[in-house]
């Protein structure tokens, strides 16, 4: 057998070796994702954005840039392989024919410049890598290393595979470029000078080994291109770089609402719950691995634990037991660890009514596969010696200690949407931590202690703090001006000529720090001549705390009664001082009838002063920073307003905290955490507190009453240890603003 004949028998077996066992791999992954439950609404909603955000985040790269250095780097990588991908082109045709050239430009000297270009790029890449990874050793930084509890030996062997790619591609080139010098024939795609610049210097090293070495090493190049193009693309199906190949389809298939946008509502395949009368096989939340739709696996097996997410949780960076990355890691391996069970039980008719596990298939899978499926989702870690880690270890190895995800993690998060904002790959972490919560709540009833009386309170007296509703219009008595109460002059619709009606919120009416908030917006409102009015003991709790602890019929109910109230009254444009109230009533209300104009105080009270009814005059001679609220600011893309209003002040020096914008850092209170004792690892809203005083600030602003309560607390914490000056001030933006427009 000749050589060509050899290199083409041999080159053939590689490639059919390989996709065999990557067809088979990728049909079991098409078939376990399929598995999963109905998306409703259907994916995409949008066809448009979806497409949209191929070529901005897909093809752009634009959420990985958001880390310059790493950006910048996997861009190399990405956009190396797509143009190198004119090489596998070319490698699979040079089995057949040595001259082999892509048709009608595959002879362009342009051509092999970019192929050579961008393989060199990718080398550059993989060194910023290599750099990056040793600098954030999880062995050497522990849990300060976002890459901790990352597969790390799995990234090496991928950087070096890629490695492989690109040195294996010179060679053969090399080789196959003095071949063609060698007989004269110098037609090759790259032959020409100022082409395949990378691949001319390869051959000079080559070229004094002669024409036999040279043909033999073009053959043995090819054959080694080949098989390590091809026997990564087999291990990659079976590694964490799946998303190599789930990225572009996860992106496509994800919600994408403008900011995080609303929490769904609850479905049970694709049909929504109805909570008055739900079916007797509802599901409700996910309690098993097989109750997660079809999305929520895909966003299982697209993780590509790059850790951005994890690095950027507020939870594990005070030491609690949850780590975004860690959980959607848990999830994935109990995915494909069940995925037998799963696979054979797919079928209709092969689930019990009640959601217990079918005995028959059980003893079919084998013992092993047979424990993780009936391994409980959430519950108690407390035997897992690692448990405050998630039970990783630095390099990704994980105890399987009992339930699959630790009860602390899953009630730790504040869903405060720093994982969703940072992940690159579009995974929706906190709508399967709530969906979990759900089932805990609804299902299970296993959840803390301490939202009991929060769920209680919300219901029978419609705030979270179980105040009287005749307590709501409590600080209109302590304001100098009048304040116009929905009904006091018998209405049945809010008049024509009133602006705004003014949301006060639970912490607005009720919370001492919260009240000086609405009373200043309020007088605000009032001196820039605004009519608005107020509901008073018309309003109740939004739900919003209830829904985000998982009692989604809770929420429900307090919705459904606020737009009966809402809708009623015509109410049209609406402003809060909450975000969560913000954010349920404009963007979570139209799930339950309601369709309202809904703008934060910041807002409306920029407008305000760039109208000219509103003048700061009076200067303010101080340095001022400001926290973002998870729910003003990723929540809802308002980042903008609450800065202008406070560098409108005359005399502020404003600065900021290293965190901010999109990457602000939590204060804690979200997830209804607010409510919940912050027992485990260090308190979050210390953590935001020394950052703020970090600044030098002696005025820190925020526009949100939890955050307000959070901040104050935690410098009033840092004032006893004399960690801050007791000129430092945590207020609201409004009340800056109102101090400086009094004259």
């Amino acid at each position: 057998m000749d050589q060509t004949t050899l290199r083409l028998v041999i080159g053939l077996l590689i490639i059919v070796v390989a996709l065999a066992f990557a067809a088979r791999r990728g049909l079991t992954l098409f078939k376990l994702i399929r598995s999963g439950q109905p998306v409703a609404p259907p994916r995409p909603q949008k066809i448009e954005k979806a497409v949209g955000a191929e070529g901005t985040e897909v093809l752009g790269q634009k959420k990985l840039l958001q880390w310059l250095v790493p950006g910048i780097a996997h861009v190399f990588a990405f956009w190396g392989f797509l143009v190198l991908g004119l090489t596998i082109i070319e490698a699979i045709g040079a089995l057949f024919n040595p001259e082999f050239a892509i048709p009608f430009f595959g002879r362009w000297p342009i051509v092999g410049f970019l192929e050579d270009l961008f393989g060199v790029l990718v080398i550059v890449g993989l060194v910023i890598f290599a750099i990056i990874r040793l600098a954030n050793n999880p062995a050497k930084e522990g849990r300060k290393s976002r890459f901790f509890g990352s597969h790390t030996g799995a990234a090496w062997i991928v950087l070096l595979m890629i490695f492989n790619v690109i040195w294996t591609l010179f060679l053969y080139r090399g080789a196959q470029y003095n071949v063609s010098l060698f007989t004269g024939k110098m037609n090759l795609p790259f032959y020409e000078s100022g082409g395949a610049f990378f691949t001319e210097w390869v051959a000079h090293l080559l070229e004094p080994l002669g024409l036999t070495a040279n043909e033999w090493l073009e053959t043995i190049g090819l054959w080694l291109n080949i098989g390590v193009i091809f026997g990564f693309l087999v291990f990659v199906l079976y590694s964490k770089h799946l998303h190599i190949f789930m990225a572009p389809i996860n992106v496509y298939f994800s919600r994408r609402p403008n900011a995080l946008g609303p929490l769904l509502p609850m479905y049970s395949g694709d049909e929504k719950i109805d909570f008055e009368d739900p079916a007797d096989d509802a599901l409700f939340g996910r309690g098993r691995i097989d109750d997660f739709t079809w999305k929520g696996m895909l966003d299982m097996a697209t993780c590509t634990e790059c850790g951005r997410c994890q690095s950027q949780c507020p939870a594990w960076a005070t030491e609690k037991p949850l780590s975004p990355k860690l959980i959607v890691m848990d999830l994935r391996d109990h995915l494909f660890s069940s995925a037998p069970y799963l696979l054979a039980t797919s079928g209709a008719g092969k689930r019990d009514e009640m959601g217990e596990r079918n005995e028959e298939v059980l003893e079919k899978v084998g013992a092993t596969v047979a424990a993780e499926a009936n391994r409980p989702l959430v519950g108690p870690r407390d035997e897992d010696p690692r448990r405050i880690d998630d039970g990783y270890d630095a390099a990704g190895h994980r105890s399987h200690e009992g339930p699959v995800i630790d009860t602390d993690a899953l009630w730790s998060c504040t869903t405060c949407g720093a994982c969703v904002q940072q992940c690159p790959v579009d995974i929706e972490h906190i709508d399967h931590i709530v969906d979990m919560r759900r089932n805990q709540v609804m299902i299970e009833s296993e959840f803390p202690t301490e939202l009991a009386g929060l769920f209680k309170n919300v219901e029978q007296k419609g705030n979270p703090w179980g105040m009287n509703a005749s307590m709501r219009n409590a600080w209109i008595e302590e304001v100098d001006f009048e304040v116009k109460v929905f009904g006091m002059e018998g209405e049945d619709e809010i008049p024509d000529d009133v602006e705004y009606l003014f949301w006060v919120g639970c912490a607005g009416a009720y919370e001492d720090r919260a009240k000086r908030t609405t009373k200043a917006v309020a007088e605000l409102l009032h001196l820039a001549g605004v009519n608005f009015m107020v509901l008073g003991e018309g309003e109740t709790c939004t739900g919003d705390p209830a829904r985000r602890a998982g009692n989604e019929f809770l929420f429900q109910m307090q919705a459904m009664q606020n737009v009966e109230v809402l809708n009623e009254i015509k109410a049209r444009k609406i402003v809060v001082t909450c975000p969560h109230c913000l954010n349920t009533i404009g963007r979570e209300y139209p799930q339950v009838g309601g369709d309202y104009e809904v703008v934060h105080h910041t807002q409306l009270l920029g407008t305000l002063v760039k109208d000219g009814r509103l003048t700061p005059v009076t200067g303010v001679e101080e340095s001022v920073t400001y926290h973002d609220p998870c729910y003003l600011g990723r929540h809802n893309k308002i980042y903008t307003p609450p800065r202008e209003l406070v560098q409108s002040v005359p005399g502020v020096t404003f600065v900021e905290m290293e965190r901010h914008g999109a990457k602000s850092f939590c204060c804690g209170a979200g997830g209804a955490r607010m409510w919940m004792e912050e027992t485990l690892g260090n308190r979050i809203n210390v953590n935001r507190s020394d950052e703020a005083i970090g600044t030098g600030a002696t005025k820190i602003t925020v526009g949100c009453p939890f955050c307000s309560v959070m901040l104050n607390d935690g410098v009033t914490v840092r004032k006893q240890e004399g960690i801050a000056l007791e000129s430092v001030e945590v207020l609201d933006v409004a009340s800056l603003l109102l101090d400086s427009v009094k004259k």
